[in-house]
């Protein structure tokens, strides 16, 4: 068999046993510049409309409407996936392909599974402790982070719109005192919930058929 073939069927079973991180991540790259392009449009209209200069793509990057927004989508996304991932440890729903079955896991015991610790976890408590819950701890740090990013960037453009509009600028505790920024929260941590919710409950009744 020669090299081509070879790395040709390398390939393809990367491909095959990779291939649903691949897709995401392609959708991801894809909405990414989806969202640069019209959001970027979007500022400039917003900018001619008050006779102010427009922005490049690179500019755009770095502005805090651009990132007020990406990362007040990222903390609602890192918060659903860290009180799905937190809750499915300790609750329950009946019948539902996205939980375990409470009547096994009465008669299991709590912490059955025993994880495989890798061998760099092995030498201290902590590090297994913090092996056995990393996934959770991961994700509760990427909303943190999401979080302080929304804040901070959703605060800088409240502030350049005050100053547009010629009014007082606001200080990050006036301003998180305020409604805009739990407004821009709580829009989208209610939709994760129902959404997560909805999955929960509709695959107790439906299946989509070699999904997991």
């Amino acid at each position: 068999m020669n090299r081509a073939i070879k790395r040709r069927r390398t390939d393809m079973r990367f491909l095959r046993k990779n291939g649903l991180t691949i897709a995401l991540l392609t959708a991801f790259l894809a909405s990414m510049v989806g969202m640069i392009v019209a959001g970027h449009y979007h500022e400039n209209e917003q900018l001619a409309q008050h006779g102010l200069q427009q922005i490049s793509v690179g500019q755009y990057l770095t502005n805090e409407n651009f990132l007020s927004a990406l990362f007040e989508n990222w903390e609602s996304e890192w918060l659903q996936m860290a009180t799905y991932v937190v809750l499915t440890a300790y609750l329950f729903q009946k019948g539902s392909a996205e939980s375990r079955d409470p009547d096994e896991a009465s008669e299991e015991g709590h912490g059955s599974d025993k994880p495989r610790y890798p061998t760099w976890s092995k030498r201290s408590p902590l590090l297994r402790w913090l092996y056995r819950y990393s996934l959770g701890l991961v994700l509760v740090f990427l909303f943190i982070f999401s979080f302080v990013g929304h804040l901070i960037a959703s605060h800088l453009a409240e502030n350049a719109e005050a100053v547009i509009h010629g009014n007082n600028k606001q200080s990050l505790l006036q301003y998180i005192g305020g409604a805009r920024f739990w407004f821009e929260s709580f829009q989208n941590w209610q939709s994760e919930f129902i959404s997560t919710a909805t999955l929960v409950v509709l695959s107790i009744f439906l299946r989509f058929k070699d999904s997991a």
